[in-house]
């Protein structure tokens, strides 16, 4: 059997233990109901200021970007917790035994790993833009200068943060397949998403001599990929060009997935 139709097979497999179970979708509909609510506070938050305090930081289309770009900035944690359990939960299960036996080219395994989460993550995209607009687009109608949803800046942003979400998916999967135990692998993306980079992003941009570094974390290089920032309103460093943050999203993927390849060929499963 030929490379090609290996990772056919892998491919297809990989896919079905990802659907057939409950987590993802779980996952999907928690993802909904968080951004809804996430989406609908901040684009309060953004349009309406208290009396005395001027108008708001931002207005008119910047407004309605910064609150769609959510859906990247703060909702990533989803597709990334998705794609890691995609990898560490057959190392949990020590079903992975079983996979090197049907393909022994645990390179193979890897990649169709990796290109697995790719539907999942789109859909987590899809069903995450839902839930934010559903609730941010008409807060930004009612109490700010518009929803614009009908300007193309604001679609490419909502489709650009999809397809990062699909990025996202397949960036936590060559991560579970570095940190293979699902326990600490969940912990320290969690402890990541929520806490660190956050900080970091917003500690690193009050250096002028630091502030070009947080363009390189896997966030800030996502909201360059997507256009739009929350971090925007807090005074976050600039971004790098569309591009330069795609290059970046997809080192970071490629040299966690160098490493997840070479730790799965030395490691013993027999």
């Amino acid at each position: 059997m030929s490379t090609p139709q290996r990772l056919r097979v892998a491919l297809v497999a990989e896919h079905r233990k990802l659907v057939s179970t409950r987590i993802w979708w779980i996952l999907a509909l928690a993802m909904a109901a968080y951004l809804a609510f996430v989406g609908g506070v901040l684009a309060l938050s953004a349009t309406v200021t208290p009396p005395g305090e001027g108008t708001p930081q931002l207005t008119g289309i910047d407004a309605a970007l910064s609150t769609y770009g959510v859906l990247n900035a703060i909702g990533y944690v989803f597709p990334l917790v998705v794609g890691t359990l995609a990898v560490t939960t057959e190392h949990r299960h020590r079903t992975i035994e079983q996979t090197y036996l049907v393909e022994p080219r645990r390179g193979v395994v890897l990649v169709a790993k990796l290109l697995g989460t790719v539907p999942v993550g789109l859909l987590l995209g899809v069903v995450g833009t839902a839930g934010l607009v559903a609730t941010a687009a008409p807060v930004l109608a009612w109490q700010g200068d518009g929803a614009f949803l009908t300007s193309g800046r604001v679609w490419e942003t909502l489709l650009l943060g999809v397809v990062v979400t699909a990025l996202w998916a397949v960036l936590g999967a060559a991560f579970g397949a570095v940190l293979t135990n699902q326990v600490a692998a969940i912990v320290v993306v969690l402890a990541f998403t929520q806490f660190v980079e956050p900080i970091a992003r917003v500690a690193l941009a009050a250096f002028e001599s630091l502030s070009g570094v947080s363009a390189y974390l896997p966030g800030a290089a996502a909201d360059a990929v997507v256009g739009a920032s929350f971090f925007s309103g807090f005074g976050g460093a600039d971004l790098l060009p569309r591009w330069g943050g795609a290059l970046v999203l997809l080192a970071y993927v490629a040299a966690l997935a160098l490493v997840g390849w070479w730790r799965a060929r030395s490691s013993d499963v027999g």
